[in-house]
């Protein structure tokens, strides 16, 4: 990575919808990310993020890296939307006070529409993994 940005600065949402802390690594093909699950977060349910939570997470980490890229290049960040999801698995959910990170290879990008294998994990284990393919405005 050429810079370190704030998360705030890459992404176009804004608190509460926030679903990622930390960029970790962002090149043209993979991009990482981080998250600790806060009780506060309003994709928290009993004391877990929701599976609904994991996939803006996954959303997040794609937008993270569009910013990431856009910004270096003089440009601005751009609002995306999820366009398909296919094959999501999600295999366990995060209690608070977890650390997620979710990783993202592009396979494909062509007229706005990137294309991404991603998989979530919390140390070790594989909490979610499947296809995501995001259309930017």
């Amino acid at each position: 990575m050429e810079k370190e940005y704030d998360i705030l600065e890459l992404i176009p949402q804004r608190p509460p919808m926030v679903m990622v802390d930390r960029l970790l690594h962002c090149d043209a093909v993979v991009t990482e990310t981080s998250f600790t699950v806060r009780h506060d977060s309003i994709m928290t349910e009993e004391s877990h993020l929701s599976p609904i939570g994991i996939i803006e997470n996954i959303a997040q980490t794609c937008a993270a890296r569009m910013g990431y890229i856009n910004l270096n290049s003089g440009k601005e960040v751009r609002m995306g939307v999820i366009g398909a999801l296919r094959e999501v698995e999600i295999h366990a959910l995060p209690s608070v006070g977890s650390t997620i990170k979710t990783r993202i290879e592009v396979s494909d990008e062509v007229f706005g529409m990137t294309l991404a294998q991603a998989e979530t994990y919390c140390g070790d284990t594989l909490l979610a993994s499947g296809t995501i393919k995001i259309a930017l405005l």
